[in-house]
């Protein structure tokens, strides 16, 4: 019996971005789905198909890519005494907070996360979640995300040095390492999905060097080689950062990646603000990824990462939005906004340009996950995750270029996003939760953490 056949034509859009290999822009150009692939792009002729999305007056673009997140943090927003913090600081006001969060608010928070992103064009995040307080597990993330119908790579993250062996979170919320190995190879064989398409893949991701031990760093990486998935911390965030690593481990964040196993292409490490020249050139030769968070990095003064250094290095770059506490926001293409300007702000006008940094949020956030042979473009044989965003209204109203507009006017919502060929997002809306819902259940959630 032959395999029933789901078509959807996204049709006569004014521009499809399609960043290819040649960066191609077709105009008044059409795109043809099949069970969630891409069947055709360009001019079609009249073609069966069971859904029309008319996309006129609409940029079509990748859906956009977010590699760095902790999605239990979206109910931690403006907290106030951390509001004007420097990292350690912010951390140690928010860790008993979020020691008291249970199951229902890690699924809740990551349902509220996915779904500001899913509105803001993001097709596939990333997650790390390095709290397990109160019986929470990796699965009540994936399962909200399942919920929301976004790419999900949740990664098994996890503290082991509390504050009476020196570290810096506090007792109540780190593991045994044991246990966090254990747990790590529990997820994986139940959750990752190797194949092509795969809605969700599982990596690991120690917290970062001042939360766990050099063992765990070690044994998290040959854990990963071994079941072949993706390793994920944080490095070189800030000034702070530089001087832990060099008075605990008398070397700088990258030689101390290098030294444990830390990078290559299954390696994507978040933030790097401040890896210097050898490690950007160490990065760009072993292929390793950085998941760059440019309006955490500011909000928190971290500074500005050497983005441009990086990319001309050939260093694979991409966009994440970070936790909200630290961000407050998870609007991926206000995000890339962001990354634009501040590459500007510190090596001139002509630093980064629109259409980069598209490609930085699109190609560059599926490279880095490992998902480019499927994702990050729009062409034949690839998964059909695909941004419709609508052009014609006040926010690019007298734009020239509309491509260019999507970053340099707005910030704008997505008009409607598919993932895998399935519509999450249509004429604004989310298709796939209620958002009036979850908003009310995270109030009534706040008021709990609060008390």
């Amino acid at each position: 019996m032959a395999a029933r056949r789901n078509r959807t034509l996204i049709r006569n859009a004014d521009v499809i971005v399609t960043m290819d290999d040649n960066r191609r822009e077709l105009a008044q150009a059409d795109i043809l789905i099949e069970n969630g692939a891409i069947l055709s792009v360009g001019a079609s002729a009249k073609v069966d198909a069971e859904e029309i999305i008319d996309a006129g007056g609409c940029v079509a673009t990748p859906g956009l890519v977010n590699t760095h997140h902790h999605l239990y943090q979206t109910l931690t927003r403006a907290v106030g005494p951390c509001q004007d913090s420097l990292l350690f600081g912010w951390l140690k006001t928010l860790y008993p907070i979020w020691a008291r969060m249970t199951p229902e608010d890690m699924f809740l928070s990551t349902q509220l996360g996915l779904a500001e992103l899913a509105l803001s064009g993001c097709s596939m995040s990333a997650d790390h979640l390095y709290i397990y307080p109160n019986g929470v597990r990796l699965e009540d993330t994936i399962e909200a995300a399942g919920t929301v119908g976004l790419r999900f790579h949740p990664t098994r993250g996890a503290m082991s040095i509390g504050e009476s062996n020196g570290g810096l979170p506090p007792d109540t919320l780190v593991e045994p390492e044991d246990a966090i190995l254990k747990d790590a190879v529990r997820v994986i064989d139940s959750f990752h999905d190797p194949s092509d398409g795969a809605m969700v893949r599982v990596g690991i991701a120690p917290c970062s060097p001042f939360s766990v031990s050099t063992g765990l760093m070690k044994d998290a990486a040959d854990l990963a080689r071994d079941k072949q998935v993706l390793l994920h911390t944080h490095l070189a965030e800030n000034d702070e950062d530089i001087a832990y690593s060099l008075e605990t481990f008398n070397c700088r964040p990258g030689q101390y990646a290098e030294d444990l196993g830390w990078t290559g292409e299954r390696v994507w490490h978040a933030h790097c603000v401040k890896l210097d020249e050898a490690e950007i050139d160490l990065f760009a030769r072993s292929g390793t990824g950085v998941a760059h968070c440019p309006c955490s990095n500011s909000r928190l003064g971290s500074g500005v990462a050497p983005v441009r250094r990086m990319r001309d290095a050939g260093v694979r770059v991409a966009l994440g939005v970070d936790g909200s506490a630290s961000n407050d926001s998870g609007h991926l293409l206000a995000e890339a906004r962001m990354a634009m300007l501040l590459q500007r702000v510190q090596n001139g006008a002509d630093a980064m340009s629109a259409r980069e940094v598209l490609e930085i949020a699109t190609r560059g956030g599926a490279a880095v996950l490992g998902r480019e042979r499927e994702l990050g473009s729009i062409e034949v044989g690839k998964r059909a995750d695909i941004a419709i965003w609508d052009i014609s209204g006040l926010e690019a109203a007298g734009a020239w270029d509309p491509v260019a507009a999507l970053v340099l006017c707005g910030p704008m919502p997505v008009r409607d996003l598919l993932v895998e060929g399935r519509s999450v997002v249509r004429d604004g809306s989310l298709c796939t939760v209620d958002s009036t819902e979850i908003a009310a259940a995270a109030a009534a959630r706040v008021s709990r953490l609060m008390e």
